[in-house]
């Protein structure tokens, strides 16, 4: 076989992060009864997100049936493409069919007792996987915002725009990013430091940054700061509409309406106690 490269593919080694879904009880029944409540309520946010399934918290010796697990993800859209355990797990992890992933951590998994939400979890290495590193989908206190935990989408899909492109090699510098075109239905933008935008942010469109976000302009998509568990990172805005609002994985939807004195305001978005709290901004 000839070593020429070839004018139709290449091989390459590489890693993309994915979301991670992180088991913390074997009680599938349980399992099954919170997934469909925080997912079925807004199937849109997470439609084909791409997902690898942590059994890492665990109690020692608890076993689940990944098979399930795949087929609940599955019914709320969501497209498990590996695992992710620890070595003890290995053995029984891989009868699933499901590939064993690594993770990177940024926080280490094991306090398995630990109920709070971990925000700052890393995510696994997945080759040809388009993806942004994941958080934890724990379940957060209502808030003045009626906060809830949310998972960070997948990156720009194959379809996305050059400001998406632009904000991918931006980012490995973590400068900040500075968008000055409107963002349209299926756009994506990542910033892996802070994220100024001074147009509109339509309907669909998805601004994603670990640090924080300013927009100068009506915001009516999807705002994520502080994604890989920024609990300081704040969102600014100027006019306030949006689909869905989140800081470090603490979300909300417009499905609970936000109170009058922000909607369409300038505010700013910031966490208090795993709690998203929206203030007005006084401009003048």
């Amino acid at each position: 076989m000839s070593l020429k490269k070839s004018p139709f593919f290449e091989l390459r080694s590489g890693t993309v992060d994915t979301l991670l879904f992180i088991v913390k009880t074997a009680d599938l029944g349980a399992l099954r009864t919170e997934l469909v409540k925080r997912f079925e309520a807004t199937p849109e946010f997470f439609a084909d997100d791409v997902v690898a399934i942590d059994v890492r918290r665990l109690a020692d010796g608890e076993r689940v049936s990944l098979d399930e697990i795949h087929r609940m993800l599955n019914d709320v859209r969501m497209r498990p493409v590996g695992v992710v355990a620890l070595p003890a797990q290995q053995a029984w992890a891989s009868g699933a069919g499901l590939p064993l992933l690594e993770a990177r951590d940024r926080r280490a998994p094991a306090a398995k007792a630990d109920d709070e939400p971990a925000a700052a979890e890393g995510a696994p290495a997945v080759p040809g996987v388009p993806g942004v590193g994941g958080q934890d989908t724990a379940a957060a206190g209502a808030a003045d915002a009626s906060a809830t935990s949310y998972a960070a989408p997948a990156a720009a899909e194959p379809a996305a725009t050059s400001a998406a492109a632009a904000a991918a090699a931006a980012g490995s510098s973590g400068q900040t990013l500075v968008v000055d075109r409107p963002l349209r239905s299926g756009q994506r933008i990542y910033a892996k430091g802070d994220l100024v935008v001074l147009a509109p942010v339509s309907h669909g469109a998805e601004i994603i940054a670990e640090g924080n976000i300013h927009i100068y302009a009506p915001l009516r998509g999807r705002a994520l700061a502080g994604v890989h568990g920024n609990h300081d990172a704040r969102i600014f805005c100027t006019c306030l509409e949006p689909e869905l609002i989140s800081i470090a994985g603490i979300y909300r939807t417009t499905e609970n309406p936000l109170p009058a004195d922000v909607v369409g305001k300038a505010v700013q978005i910031r966490l208090e106690e795993e709690k998203l709290m929206i203030e007005p901004l006084r401009l003048t």
